[in-house]
């Protein structure tokens, strides 16, 4: 079974601009019940630790990232 992205143009997303990765910041699949994994659990802890640290929002990093 498999599913495609409606944003996703061969491997380019088309709602962010950015070459795909799913579950990136903007991702539509961000907020989804899907967890996206690294291949590494270590690496997956991490992330997920990293996250929970930022979860306050830095605008001026925002507006330079557009």
């Amino acid at each position: 079974m498999g599913w495609t992205c409606q944003h996703d143009y061969k491997g380019y997303c088309k709602l962010i601009k950015k070459e795909c990765v799913p579950g990136m910041k903007g991702c539509i699949l961000k907020s989804s019940d899907y967890t996206f994994s690294t291949g590494s659990f270590e690496e997956d802890k991490k992330l997920k630790e990293e996250e929970k640290e930022t979860q306050e929002i830095d605008f001026a990093a925002l507006a330079r990232s557009n």
